[in-house]
Order: structure tokens, then sequence, then C-alpha cells
């Protein structure tokens, strides 16, 4: 790769989550050389769209020689689209789920460890720069000793019976919806922050949406069944015996994309709001103090990613834009901090399993006998 001139980038999928990932590609300093959709008539208007060329199958990512792959296509076809671009040579950044089968997640980490490529997955929201924060006072042993760990991911944009999405669907999207969209960040927070690991999951979910419109522009009034959750609730247990509960929801009416925890040690707790990420509360008995997002101060990753002065709002695009740009830094040989790998893609498909499992059979599920 000509580092003076940044990476060249496909990017395969261009829904929503698509065109974050060219955003990001673009600030970061890369180049899109070409994009695939899911049928070529849709590859040819993004890639008009985009001003780059459009793929007519993976078999093209061998000619194009692209630097680094961004799978953001849907969660069924992840495995087949990593494979091809580690094929082809290229670093990968493939959106969550890694796989809907975490035997296949695994085969994913060994494939991209035996290639040499660097493989990340956007769990952005380790890359506020308060979570750093809590982080770095956390690993300080500012809280103390965690005594509860819990929190909500709440969203309401399938709270009404006509909303639908490929999501809805578990052979597209897999055995769980809400959860592994939403839950399976708040996990990978959660672990990130405390340094505490899930050891054991009781889960339950419910589907309160029984059925829903066929996705796809040919479902026109046709309904289908709902096989995936539109909620769930999880206690879990950490390997050092710490409990936590979390609920996850894309049912909430009026929540548009609420990850919120509450973290509490023996000493002092913290809150996170990621929809107002810009200060975090710091309880202790005798006092509780908002910490306001501030280069100027603080620990060293949370100035490194405050690329605005304090007061002026940070937000989820900035943390796209940061992970992207510390995923190319690695590409380059870099060592950057809290960057989610695959393993972590891997970590993640295993709670997904577990609460899924645990959901199914009404039993505590320990993550170290899934397999």
């Amino acid at each position: 790769m000509n580092h003076q001139h940044g990476p060249r980038v496909v990017i395969l999928g261009t829904g929503m989550i698509g065109a974050v990932h060219r955003r990001a590609a673009l600030l970061a300093g890369g180049h899109i050389v070409g994009v695939m959709s899911s049928t070529l008539e849709r590859s040819l208007e993004a890639a008009a769209q985009w001003g780059t060329d459009a793929l007519a199958s993976l078999v093209d990512l061998e000619q194009l020689k692209p630097d680094v792959v961004h799978v953001c296509s849907p969660n069924g076809l992840h495995v087949e689209h990593v494979e091809a671009a580690i094929a082809a040579g290229a670093h990968v950044i493939c959106e969550k789920p890694l796989s809907v089968d975490s035997g296949q997640a695994e085969r994913l980490v060994k494939l991209a460890a035996e290639a040499g490529r660097t493989a990340t997955v956007p769990f952005v929201y380790r890359f506020h720069p308060l979570i750093r924060e809590i982080r770095a006072r956390a690993s300080q042993g500012e809280f103390g000793p965690w005594q509860l760990l819990h929190g909500s991911y709440l969203q309401d944009w399938l709270l009404s019976p006509a909303s639908t999405s490929w999501r809805v669907d578990s052979k597209a999207g897999g055995p769980s919806r809400t959860f592994a969209d939403i839950g399976s960040h708040w996990c990978d927070l959660m672990e990130f922050v405390t340094g505490e690991r899930i050891a054991s999951v009781l889960a339950d979910m419910t589907t309160t949406v029984p059925e829903r419109p066929v996705p796809g522009p040919g479902g026109g009034t046709a309904m289908t069944n709902v096989d995936t959750e539109d909620a769930a609730a999880v206690i879990f247990r950490t390997e050092s015996g710490v409990l936590g509960t979390l609920t996850v929801s894309q049912v909430s009416a009026g929540r548009k994309n609420r990850l919120w925890f509450e973290f509490d040690g023996a000493s002092k707790s913290a809150v996170f709001d990621q929809e107002n990420p810009e200060t975090v509360w710091l309880g202790a008995q005798g006092t509780n103090e908002i910490v306001p997002r501030d280069p100027s101060r603080g620990s060293s990753d949370q100035r490194r990613l405050s690329s605005l002065p304090a007061g002026h709002a940070q937000g989820y695009a900035q943390c796209f834009e940061n992970f992207t740009a510390d995923t190319y830094a690695a590409v380059q040989g870099e060592t950057r901090d809290g960057l989610p790998t695959f393993a972590d893609g891997l970590r993640s498909a295993l709670i997904v399993d577990a609460v899924v499992k645990s959901a199914n059979t009404g039993q505590w599920i320990h993550l170290n006998q899934q397999r």
C-alpha cells in the first residue's frame, strides 16, 4: 500500500451503514475503488452516486486488489464476504455479527490471523472519548471492586407493526435480532470498560409484534411471521462473580438509540448515556459530579479521540471516524489501544449463542460450556 495516498477501499453493502463506512473511509484518507450491493442494478446506482466502480461479483475483488474491504452486507453474507476479502489479500472491517454461527466466526478469526490481516469489528461506542475516560479511571482503581453492572439499550424503530427489515427474518439476520444487534454492543462496552468478562447468563426474550410486512421491494402487502425477538432481558454473572443485568428493546417508544449503563463500584459509580455522550455522571456517597468531554484534561485516549473542543458536541459519526482511522493505522503497522478485532467479534457471537440458548431452555448457560 502506498501510505502517502491512503488505502484502496472496497465497500460491500450500500445500506445506511454502508454510507457511514464510506464517509469514515474517506475522512481516514481511503480511496473508494469499488462498491457492491445486493443486485448489479443497485451496485451500479451506488457506484454512480459514489463516483467509483461497481463490482459484478466477489470475483472482481481479485482484480481490484483493495487494501481494505468494508463488509456492510446483511448478516447472513458476512462469512462469504470476509472469506473473499481475505482471499484477495485485503485487510477487513466486518460489521457485527462476524457470523450468525459462532463456529464460523471462530474460523474467520483463524483465517485472518493466518493471512496476517488486520481484521476489525465496528464496536464503535468504544470510541466515545468519555468511554475511554471511564475505562482509564476504572483501570486505576478509582471505582473500587465492581459491585453491580447494569443497563439497557433501547430503540423504537420497530415499534410499529408496519415497520420491517431484513433483520426481522432469522434466515437473513440470524436466530437473535435485538440482542445480537444492540445487546452485543452493550456487552462489548461493559467488558471493555470494566475489565469484567461475562461467565454465565440467564435470559428471556419476547416478540411483541407477531407479524410484520415481508421486507424488500417485492414484499407488497404480504405479511410474514416474526421469528426473532423484539426485546430481551438478561441476568449475568462475570468470571469474578459480579452480578449484572441488561434490558434490550427495539419497541420502546421514544427511545431512538439509548445505550445506557451504570457500573457500580465499592467506591464510586459511573453512568453513561450514548444519546448524551458529552458528559458522564460519577457518583460517590458524599458527592456526585458531572464530567464533561474535554480534550484539555483527562486520560490520554480521551484527549486523542476528542476531535472537537469541549462544548462542541461529538457523537456517533466521530466514533466511527476514529474507529476507521485506528483500523487504517493498524493496517500500516501502528498499534492503537482499544481497537475491536475479530476476536471481539467471536466473543460477541459466543455471548449471543448463550443468550439464545438460555432463552430457549429457561436455564443458566455457562459460556465456557458452550462448545
